[in-house]
């Protein structure tokens, strides 16, 4: 449904090796840090205590709004979608595997290598990028599914975030009610960010310039995703 196989790449959307780097280079930079608390909002989680729901739902929203990692998932997922109620069900998908671990991941403090977690991030939008190219069906001849695949990769987005907000030792006071809240905060930045990206992509759509560098843009995509899968395995690979 939302994978558009690209044939034989056209000329013009071999251009522009050095740009795509740049662009890539960029992304990685924020993307390193995109499961990142603040040291700010670091601070406060430590020291409050007892139900503050307003506050947590902000922190929730400023996270997927400052998310780079989600925001290029989503943004890989509903590249080749047309018709809402086909976004409503893939971002329903995502949106219920971020939600699942990254609320079981707090609640029963899974440790979980966070290195790890942000490279199999970076992944997943690495096949996001793949699947729009259609290289799964040239390479092997055969579609993943892509609304198992975007509930499974939503688990492992989820339980990234789960494994920075225990870094930060959260009060058990009141702790399901504020995790709840801060969930319903990421939901609401989950919209704002979505609404952003197909208001982008509606107006984008209408120009002939789509389909002449939609076939870059998931390249540029699928080299952000290398890039932080390279950081974060650096990471592991120093940490052990």
């Amino acid at each position: 449904m939302n994978s558009a196989p690209f044939g034989r790449p056209k000329r013009h959307a071999r251009r522009g090796p050095v740009l795509v780097a740049a662009l890539a280079l960029i992304f990685s930079a924020t993307m390193a840090a995109a499961h990142n608390v603040t040291p700010g909002d670091a601070g406060y989680i430590q020291e409050i205590w007892g139900v503050k729901l307003i506050p947590f739902m902000y922190l929730g929203a400023k996270h997927m709004v400052t998310g780079y990692d989600h925001i290029l998932f989503l943004f890989g997922v509903v590249f080749f979608l047309y018709k809402m109620n086909h976004v409503a069900i893939y971002v329903s998908l995502f949106a219920l595997g971020h939600s699942t671990t990254m609320l079981l991941g707090v609640w029963f403090g899974w440790n979980v290598n966070a290195y790890l977690i942000d490279a199999i991030i970076g992944l997943s939008v690495v096949y996001k990028a793949l699947d729009n190219l259609g290289a799964f069906q040239r390479w092997f001849g055969v579609q993943p599914n892509t609304k198992a695949a975007t509930l499974i990769f939503g688990f492992f987005h989820g339980l990234g975030l789960a494994t920075k907000i225990l870094d930060y030792d959260i009060a058990s006071d009141g702790l399901l009610a504020n995790l709840l809240a801060f969930n319903i905060g990421v939901e609401i930045g989950q919209v704002l960010a979505l609404s952003a990206i197909l208001i982008g992509m509606s107006w984008w759509r209408r120009t002939d310039s789509f389909w002449r560098h939609a076939y870059t843009a998931n390249v540029v995509m699928m080299t952000a995703g290398f890039v932080l899968m390279g950081y974060q395995l650096t990471g592991l690979a120093l940490s052990l």
